[in-house]
């Protein structure tokens, strides 16, 4: 018996050790601010103002939602001496908005480059966004695009996996990931910052469950031991291309 208890409190240690060190964030749970008429923001993420960036780590990462009728406003994504800086990257996660000229309906991917600022978004019937922001400069991100649902496809990635590349640059990307029920994926570590955002389904990352609208950075030198969904999972991944398996 005190062998057994040993060895459930080591491994109850090593759990909260590799959970200590992700940031993981709750939907359910994450408070809400109002940044105008119909408009509200809940961070997922926001880096230290004035350390220097991991691999990969975004400036900010958040979920603005809609109300039907609402408008947001370049001015109120930032302050205006950043707004120009950052590389947005756009998901819409449920409902449809017009972003400048452009219909986006759920799954629709829209990049935005830093230097081009971004077009104001309205909605007519509501809608969730996922915005993730970062310092890529704005040479070498190109022009502004966007990724739709309907013709993207999902090309095979790995056995019961399909991987759908939404944007890359130098080794890191913005993915849609669809994981067949009963997945698994293998030990892996971690070149890049590695966010998921769950759109559909359970995933476990190691002992941590992540369900629709739960966000977990897992910073560069980490590692997922275990990657395995029992239902099947549809989520947004922006990290490493290419996964660094361990062992």
């Amino acid at each position: 018996a005190a062998a057994m208890r040993g060895r459930l409190f080591g491994r109850v240690s090593a759990s909260r050790a590799a959970e200590a060190a992700m940031h993981t964030m709750r939907r359910r749970s994450l408070p809400r601010e109002a940044l105008g008429e119909g408009v509200s923001v809940q961070t997922l993420y926001e880096s230290e103002e004035g350390d220097a960036l991991r691999p990969g780590e975004p400036l900010r990462a958040r979920l603005l939602e809609l109300s039907p009728g609402a408008r947001l406003l370049p001015a109120m994504l930032a302050v205006p001496a950043s707004f120009k800086a950052r590389h947005r990257e756009w998901l819409v996660l449920s409902g449809s908005a017009q972003c400048g000229e452009e219909f986006l309906s759920q799954r629709d991917f829209h990049v935005d480059p830093a230097g081009q600022g971004s077009p104001t978004w309205t909605s007519a019937d509501g809608a969730l966004l996922f915005l993730r922001e970062s310092a890529l400069p704005a040479s070498v991100t190109g022009t502004a695009f966007t990724v739709r649902d309907a013709d993207a496809g999902w090309p095979d990635f790995a056995p019961g996996i399909q991987r759908r590349v939404l944007w890359q640059h130098e080794g890191e990307a913005s993915m849609l990931f669809f994981l067949q029920p009963g997945v698994q994926v293998a030990h892996h570590g971690h070149e890049h910052d590695e966010e998921c955002l769950m759109l559909q389904g359970d995933l476990f990352l190691d002992d941590v469950l992540l369900q629709p609208g739960d966000y977990q950075l897992a910073p560069t030198g980490t590692d997922h031991r275990v990657t395995e969904t029992d239902t099947g999972v549809v989520l947004f991944v922006h990290g490493s291309l290419d996964l660094k398996f361990v062992g």
